[in-house]
């Protein structure tokens, strides 16, 4: 299986990140190390996040407060959104390709 980043997904991460990373120096990385590790798992155990939708997941980062919203077929695993969750719920609707 491999991995995938929706490009606003992506955007959303290194936003994110660069963010934190001037707030507190190698927080931003953290955060980075901390996808990765959720992203990881998920390649491993795809059906742990909790469902969305017949074709969403979600899975919290432990470590901060976002959500990552992902759809998983036998050959990738998709990271659609990487929410921050104060953010409005469902705002990332419209970009799901269905």
């Amino acid at each position: 299986m491999r991995l995938e980043f929706h490009p606003e997904a992506e955007l959303e991460l290194i936003e994110a990140a660069l963010h934190y990373e001037l707030e507190v120096p190698d927080l931003g990385e953290r955060l980075e190390a901390e996808v990765r590790r959720a992203t990881d798992l998920l390649l491993q155990h795809p059906e742990i996040g909790q469902s969305v939708d017949s074709d969403l997941r979600r899975f919290v980062l432990p470590r901060f407060p976002f959500t990552l919203i992902y759809s998983a077929t036998s050959e990738i695993l998709r990271v659609e959104v990487v929410a921050h969750q104060s953010r409005l719920p469902g705002y990332w609707r419209t970009r799901i390709d269905r």
